[in-house]
């Protein structure tokens, strides 16, 4: 009895011990991790893209955006092409289960890992740009206006787009997206060459958002925009990262000096004709012909104008 209990318990301490690589083995833990991992990677690289161009001015471009959402995308599926299909979009997990292409039952799974990761790599740019973006905004995390930082992370329509617009924009951008991707991968018809599908894939990105972008941003991706939305009400930005419709407030010039220069300063009518000398030239400046005004008391100190 003694050795039978113990080999039960030996049995059994081997299970525990065995168990987290058990749970790895499962496929649906593996294709969980690989879309958490894979998205988490495209986003890095994508978000700290924009960071760059928001907070750094000539260090980053829109074709640094680009490029750089492009390539994360190719490594991405280098990352996870083989474990779950790095899809990395949640559209495209949609497609693929409504195709037949895989169980609905991964969808949420994959779904949950890419929002994840998403989340995840907003929290990476959030930490790792924190002080240039409190140095870029004076402290004060805003969505719209000259300093704002919200698009760092998530998606915006400009002033000439209304909600149900960006909604059709988005609706066909994505389209392209997927029937693109289902000519590169369509063993069938034309595929892209064995082992250049990620790299085609990542240029398929940059050309939509080269030639689609400028409306909505092209998020053509819930696993893109939703997660660092969430993340910025989080962190401070407030509900007004969820509306349809900002408002946006007028700017005001940012140079003093240029401010008043566009002034326009008027003399009172019963002010007297004045004499106004430069320290180089005397120029006398006296208005004739003005019956109506009456003359006043002159002014006790001469006004210089220095001629350029």
């Amino acid at each position: 009895m003694a050795q039978e209990n113990k080999k039960k318990r030996s049995t059994h301490n081997s299970r525990m011990v065995s168990s987290p690589r058990t749970i790895l083995q499962k496929e649906m833990v593996r294709e969980f991790l690989a879309e958490l991992i894979s998205t988490y990677v495209m986003m890095v690289f994508g978000l700290g893209s924009v960071a760059h161009m928001v907070l750094g001015g000539s260090l980053g471009s829109y074709l640094s955006v680009n490029l750089s959402f492009g390539f994360g995308v190719t490594m991405g599926v280098h990352v996870a092409g083989k474990i779950s299909g790095a899809h990395m979009n949640a559209a495209v997990t949609f497609t693929s289960c409504a195709l037949g292409h895989m169980s609905w039952k991964k969808f949420p799974v994959y779904v949950l890992g890419q929002f994840l990761g998403s989340f995840l790599a907003a929290a990476t740019i959030y930490c790792l740009f924190y002080t240039a973006i409190i140095n870029y905004s004076g402290g004060h995390l805003t969505v719209t206006g000259p300093v704002a930082t919200a698009n760092i992370f998530a998606t915006y329509l400009p002033d000439h787009m209304t909600l149900w617009r960006g909604f059709l924009d988005e609706v066909i951008v994505t389209g392209m997206l997927q029937l693109c991707l289902s000519a590169i991968t369509d063993e069938e018809n034309n595929p892209a060459l064995q082992g250049t599908q990620a790299l085609v894939i990542g240029i398929l990105v940059v050309i939509i958002g080269s030639s689609l972008g400028m409306n909505s941003g092209y998020a053509i991706n819930p696993s893109r925009d939703l997660p660092p939305r969430f993340f910025t009400f989080i962190a401070g930005w407030g509900t007004q990262v969820f509306s349809s419709t900002i408002p946006r407030k007028p700017q005001t010039l940012e140079n003093p000096v240029e401010y008043e220069d566009h002034k326009i300063r008027t003399l009172p009518k019963t002010m007297a004709p004045q004499t106004m000398t430069s320290a180089l030239t005397h120029v006398s400046v006296s208005p004739h012909n003005r019956p109506s005004i009456q003359p006043g008391p002159p002014l006790s100190d001469s006004i210089y104008i220095e001629r350029f």
